[in-house]
């Protein structure tokens, strides 16, 4: 049962204020019928440029552009009446430049709705995020293992493992938080680090791989329902295999259709014996 007690759009404020409680609900979604479902129980909804591996088949999130990404944003906040929506900015949209950062996230926030956007980076992007920020546009910077420079890093391998990378993982959440992000989502990190992160801002850190100690937690949902096996990454749970039930549908359909007996007279218009 949802623990919310109001019908109140939950903003980027609302979130900032989340701080130090580490309650804060996430999951991503990228279709309004899926928005729908999870809006009552969560504050954050991400709608991740993950949809290139989840929904499309692509071997990393680099081929989703800027027109997928409002698509897919625009439905989740049809879908969304309660939830905090984030919306990925894909690879390429935002490197460039601020001023290139901003025309792409105001397109994204004018043609979706949504209430911010999220971008992947280090300190390269802290002037990027202050000038969003100032222009206002609420941002939520991505650091530790960031799927859009997997070929930089080497692959999909966990960050901050030695004292060094949790120095740096530390030095731009703060970069970013002074910069006038609103919260901070952590991926991919060893644990230390992600808790080291989270005591040292003033800002919700949003974990995904990362640690109990932060101040929410954030999954694939499509991980969590079993709804995508192609990998599945350490940190997610899987809550239940929805895929068996599907193909169990799918194969009673082709039944039903092969022998006859679907569609029945309660399925057809008009039908009179």
């Amino acid at each position: 049962m949802s623990t919310h007690t109001s019908n109140r759009k939950i903003t980027t404020a609302n979130i900032r204020q989340m701080k130090g409680k580490g309650s804060i609900v996430s999951l991503t979604a990228y279709t309004k019928p899926m928005a729908s479902f999870m809006d009552p129980y969560v504050d954050l909804i991400i709608v991740g440029d993950s949809t290139g591996m989840v929904a499309y088949g692509f071997d990393s999130t680099l081929p989703v552009t800027l027109d997928m990404m409002i698509a897919h944003g625009a439905a989740v906040v049809r879908g969304a009446e309660r939830a905090c929506v984030v919306i990925d900015m894909p690879f390429g949209s935002y490197q460039e430049s601020k001023e290139l950062a901003y025309r792409n996230a105001a397109r994204i926030l004018t043609e979706t709705g949504a209430q911010a956007v999220k971008i992947e980076g280090g300190l390269e992007l802290v002037e990027t995020v202050e000038f969003l920020v100032s222009r206002g546009i609420p941002v939520m910077p991505h650091i530790g293992l960031r799927p859009q420079h997997a070929n930089a890093l080497g692959g999909f391998k966990a960050q901050g493992r030695d004292d060094d990378a949790v120095g740096l993982l530390v030095k731009e959440a703060q970069a970013f938080e002074a910069a006038g992000a609103f919260s901070v989502l952590i991926e991919g990190v060893f644990e230390k680090a992600a808790r080291r992160v989270t005591e040292t801002i003033a800002i919700p850190a949003i974990g995904i791989g990362a640690s109990p100690e932060c101040d929410g937690q954030v999954l694939v949902t499509e991980d969590i329902l079993g709804l995508f096996s192609d990998y599945t990454p350490k940190f997610a749970k899987k809550y239940v295999d929805l895929s068996v039930q599907i193909k169990e549908v799918f194969a009673e359909f082709e039944r039903e259709v092969r022998a006859g007996d679907f569609p029945s007279d309660e399925h057809c218009f008009g039908l009179k014996k």
